[in-house]
């Protein structure tokens, strides 16, 4: 990955990883859904031109039914489950449970697509799951059961929603623009949530500070960060750039612990650990076609096999056998070959950024 590639990553990682810190901060002064509302109406400023740039507005049009669709599920409901579970949980806390998206994503593309699971995919989402549960303990208030009751549902439920979104694109979404697809999405969000915020509108003053943190959420970790999350795409590849998923949480817990002095036990992370884990084998991150993989050590074994063979073998040439360098061409293409296939399976496999 080039220099510029993986500054691009972190950024994003880092901007992605912020968005749980600004509805924490926002979400007590206006409410999930007014929140949420202008989160989504803001991001609009910021895609909509890229969407008449890129000219696809006609792709928009033709796919309307199913893009709002995914808007409702992958948009307007998780923004509002994280905006509530946000008044009661850590912002460190959401960010970890977030990252469980691509376990529910897998688990309902098999329960509902009748994918196959590979046996290391299987493993990752029993490790991912075991993280969510010990997380999931460790955060439950007995004292207040019922409120950190809800506000956990809600912080699992929101990842669910974004995974039944990426199955239903998997399969009524395939081959429609991924820029159409998210502008898309956020006008099916603003116009279900606008009623819903004018309903809810608080009754006291909004600070300035709130003003501060939507103004962050929508135009930055909605609007800003889609147009580098495809430059990564397009630059570095969906493979590596479906790595993304695995730093956000980092940063999320960073950011909480830094600007909101929240605690980061030995249980969160724990379990953010265990989540990243499970995640990076059901992802195929990494497994057999991905990081640490068969494909993965070819690759890394052809870049260091010298060009030069020992002379017993061009000897063993002459008498008409298949020459090393043949050899060692067709070995290369067979790895690029894998590589290929990774990259489509993971590009498959990887959810949108919410």
């Amino acid at each position: 990955m080039r220099s510029q590639d993986l500054s691009d990553l972190v950024i994003l990682a880092a901007i992605w990883g912020s968005s749980f810190l600004f509805i924490r901060i926002a979400v007590t002064d206006f409410g999930p859904f007014a929140l949420m509302a202008i989160r989504s109406g803001l991001a609009l400023l910021v895609l909509i031109p890229l969407l008449f740039w890129r000219h696809r507005l006609p792709v928009l049009i033709k796919f309307w039914k199913p893009i709002f669709t995914v808007g409702i599920f992958n948009a307007a409901i998780p923004f509002s489950l994280l905006a509530y579970a946000a008044l009661t949980l850590p912002a460190g806390v959401l960010s970890v449970m977030n990252a469980a998206t691509p376990l529910w994503g897998g688990l309902i593309t098999w329960l509902w697509l009748k994918d196959k699971l590979p046996f290391l995919r299987i493993l990752g989402l029993v490790i991912g799951f075991s993280g969510i549960l010990l997380l999931v303990w460790d955060e439950l208030d007995m004292d207040a059961m019922l409120q950190s009751g809800l506000a956990l549902a809600a912080g699992l439920l929101a990842p669910v929603s974004y995974g039944f979104s990426a199955s239903y694109t998997k399969r009524h979404l395939m081959g429609a623009s991924a820029s159409a697809v998210a502008c898309g999405c956020l006008v099916s969000a603003t116009i279900i949530l606008m009623p819903l915020a004018w309903l809810t509108w608080p009754d006291t003053p909004i600070s300035t500070t709130a003003w501060s943190g939507v103004l962050m959420l929508g135009l930055l970790c909605t609007g800003m960060s889609h147009i580098l999350f495809y430059r990564l795409v397009l630059n570095a590849g969906p493979a590596k750039a479906s790595t993304v998923t695995l730093m956000i949480p980092v940063f999320g817990v960073l950011w909480g612990w830094m600007w909101l002095g929240e605690d980061v036990g030995l249980e969160i992370m724990a379990g953010c650990l265990i989540i990243l884990v499970g995640t990076a084998f059901a992802t195929g991150i990494v497994g057999e076609r991905g990081v640490w993989g068969r494909s993965w050590f070819k690759a890394k074994l052809q870049a260091v096999i010298p060009k030069t063979q020992p002379r017993s073998r061009r000897s063993s040439d002459a008498k008409g056998l298949p020459s090393a360098n043949l050899r060692q061409g067709a070995s290369t293409a067979d790895s690029t070959t894998d590589q290929s296939e990774s990259s489509d399976d993971l590009m498959r496999d990887k959810p949108g950024p919410g």
